[in-house]
């Protein structure tokens, strides 16, 4: 893999991203992302394009971006062309490096819309939100897919959608293997990479249970015909994988960690709010301990904020032990 992947001009160094998440990618998060450091590119979280209309964009905690982030990529759920010169507008303050469409999300909401995986499935609403996001926005633009539908035919469906985005003028495509209503329940199928990139002149990103330089060790020629690779759930683990990745470093300070990430989020979210995100954050934080379920627990029926901040104080006191590799069963 090349040390960097340039899209129009832009250039993300090293070629490691943080996946889009929802209720968790926003800028609390990015923030302990960036005093970490070790990407080349971070993602919003998923933003409903018509509601970034009524959004004050440098101070919403979706969108507010801070230059310590580096580059930062605005990933949109579109569900049709509407509008979409005043949205590209409305995010010009926050100076994005990139947008992304979202063509992968399976959760109902973004299918009720038809937006999502369900605008995957619909070349002609497809294109014409690509055009239009083409002739708005001159900066690099990306597309976020899946295998599509786990019917027959959906090898020529992936392979027509990524002439489609040659076409409309798409810059690059990450690929999650696995189909859409599959969700996270069965692993990604990496081996599918190298067939995926021989579709396409697309430079390809991988995404999809990559957990760190252990996924590419453990078996690397999936991997060779990829131009980057993103990382979503152990990233929340473990904000530090990315300053790790190539420069070992002594064990981090997880309670430390945690309570920087709560800080930060009871700074940028109205109480209400962002409870719901610490509790988000710490079902995947918790799962780096032996008995981590504890923590989440805790953290989750805690009913305010300084409640969780007691008890999370109280589960790091007792210096509870690590696992080796964090497990994310159950988490979505």
């Amino acid at each position: 893999m090349l040390a960097s992947l340039t899209l129009r001009c832009v250039v993300f160094s090293p070629p490691h991203f943080c996946a889009p998440m929802a209720g968790v990618t926003h800028s609390a998060f990015r923030r302990l992302l960036a005093e970490f450091g070790g990407y080349g590119g971070l993602c919003t979280e998923m933003l409903a394009g018509l509601a970034l209309l009524g959004e004050n964009t440098r101070r919403s905690p979706y969108t507010r971006r801070r230059p310590e982030e580096g580059q930062v990529v605005y990933q949109l759920l579109l569900r049709n062309a509407d509008r979409i010169p005043e949205i590209v507008a409305r995010l010009a303050p926050c100076e994005p490096a990139g947008l992304d469409l979202n063509c992968a999300c399976p959760a109902p909401d973004a299918r009720c819309q038809k937006a999502g995986g369900e605008l995957f499935e619909d070349p002609p609403r497809l294109a014409a939100i690509l055009d239009a996001l083409r002739a708005a926005w001159n900066g690099p633009l990306t597309v976020k897919i899946r295998l599509g539908k786990n019917t027959p035919g959906w090898e020529e469906r992936l392979a027509d959608r990524l002439r489609l985005f040659e076409e409309c003028g798409v810059d690059a495509v990450t690929v999650h293997p696995r189909f859409f209503d599959e969700k996270l329940k069965r692993p990604a199928r990496h081996q599918l990479f190298a067939w995926i990139a021989g579709l396409t002149r697309l430079p390809v990103i991988a995404n999809g249970d990559i957990l760190g330089p252990q996924t590419l060790d453990a078996n690397p020629q999936p991997f060779a015909p990829v131009a980057a690779l993103m990382v979503g759930r152990m990233a929340v683990a473990r904000p530090w994988l990315f300053a790790r990745w190539n420069h070992p470093g002594p064990t981090p300070d997880y309670g430390d960690a945690w309570f920087r990430l709560f800080e930060y989020v009871r700074e940028d979210f109205p109480d209400e709010k962002a409870l719901r995100r610490v509790r988000t954050f710490t079902a995947y934080y918790a799962r780096n301990f032996a008995f981590g379920h504890r923590l989440a627990s805790a953290v989750r029926s805690a009913p305010d904020l300084d409640s969780q901040r007691e008890r999370a104080a109280r589960f790091f006191e007792a210096d509870p032990p690590l696992v080796s590799a964090p497990d994310f069963s159950g988490v979505q």
